[in-house]
């Protein structure tokens, strides 16, 4: 039998945290252990996107599950409702809930291993224009003629600027090639195609 099965069987065919029923993915708890399906999780997409915090999160719809789902008898959904409750550990549920919740010292090792629990709830996304979030390798058009500083590339708008990199530290850059140049261009003159 697959993970993907084995999964399937023990959740009833629904999100281990929400319990919503489609869209579900296998998602493998980090760092791997090679715990077979013990080490890995059936969950729908919106818990993915905001798990992997490629979507801006939302403190209501945890509220709603995650004093639920921290009570599994499935170790690696007590380690993602954990880093879930850390992750919102500066609203009173949540830290009502973190004193609630218990995991063995090997499980909370495990929990810990990512560091994902000392980060906060917030994300600074990359936006652009229009506030659509903004992912590596996506393609955006620029919204204004813009003249790139320290040479005579004039970019005009319209002009498609494909796979873009995402400035680390900073949420309101991307990186991208005009004319065969890498520039630093600011997101609110681009908008995601």
């Amino acid at each position: 039998m697959t993970i993907e099965q084995q999964l399937k069987e023990r959740s009833g065919n629904q999100c281990e945290i929400c319990g919503a029923t489609d869209k579900l993915v296998v998602y493998e708890v980090q760092p791997s252990r090679n715990m077979g399906a013990d080490g890995f999780i059936l969950i729908d997409e919106k818990c993915f996107n905001q798990i992997e915090k490629k979507e801006e999160p939302d403190s209501a719809f945890w509220e709603s599950v995650l004093p639920t789902s921290m009570w599994s008898e499935v170790p690696a959904v007590q380690v993602v409702s954990w880093r879930m409750l850390n992750r919102f550990r500066n609203e009173s549920w949540a830290a009502d809930n973190l004193d609630m919740i218990y995991l063995d010292d090997e499980l909370l090792e495990y929990a810990k291993a990512t560091g994902d629990h000392t980060g906060e709830a917030g994300v600074e996304f990359h936006k652009d224009s229009n506030g659509n979030i903004l992912q590596q390798g996506d393609t955006v058009t620029l919204i204004k003629d813009l003249d790139v500083k320290g040479s005579t590339i004039n970019a005009k708008v319209g002009t498609a600027v494909r796979n873009i990199r995402l400035v680390h530290d900073n949420p309101e850059q991307i990186e991208g090639k005009i004319d065969g140049q890498l520039i630093v261009i600011l997101t609110k003159y681009v908008k995601k195609q």
